[in-house]
């Protein structure tokens, strides 16, 4: 899967966020999870611009759930963290310039979006709840 560091990073951060009482700074995160801050801020800003955090400012700010556990999905997340959809395979996510042509014209063709078409289902109905 074309997954990075940055998933697992927001799933790590959304787990912490959500233990605790109080919003949660970047840089407390980031020395809490051994991440570097620069790098996880550009995380959390997503997950915020997605809708799945909140960003609250002042001296008692930071980020905190926008959601309920059970109402993020892990697609949600990736999508947010990497900045694309999640995909199984390189040639799912550039099918019109594949080199064997259109998608469907390989002989692989139909098992790979079949494939991501259950890896993309089970992860619109995986929660953040469901894994933590």
């Amino acid at each position: 899967m074309l997954l990075t560091r940055a998933s697992e990073y927001a799933l790590l951060s959304l787990d912490t966020i959500r233990k605790s009482d109080r919003p949660i700074g970047a840089e407390q995160l980031a020395n809490e999870l051994s991440i570097p801050k620069s790098f996880l801020a550009k995380i959390l800003q997503s997950l915020a611009k997605e809708g799945i955090l909140e960003s609250r400012k002042g001296a008692h700010g930071g980020f905190v759930l926008a959601q309920d556990v059970n109402e993020i999905t892990v697609h949600s997340i990736i999508l947010a963290a990497e900045g694309k959809a999640p995909a199984v395979f390189d040639c799912t996510s550039y099918s019109q310039t594949c080199p064997n042509g259109a998608i469907g014209s390989c002989a692989i063709s139909p098992f790979l979006a079949n494939f991501q078409t259950r890896i993309d289902d089970f992860l619109h109905g995986l929660t953040l709840g469901d894994i933590i």
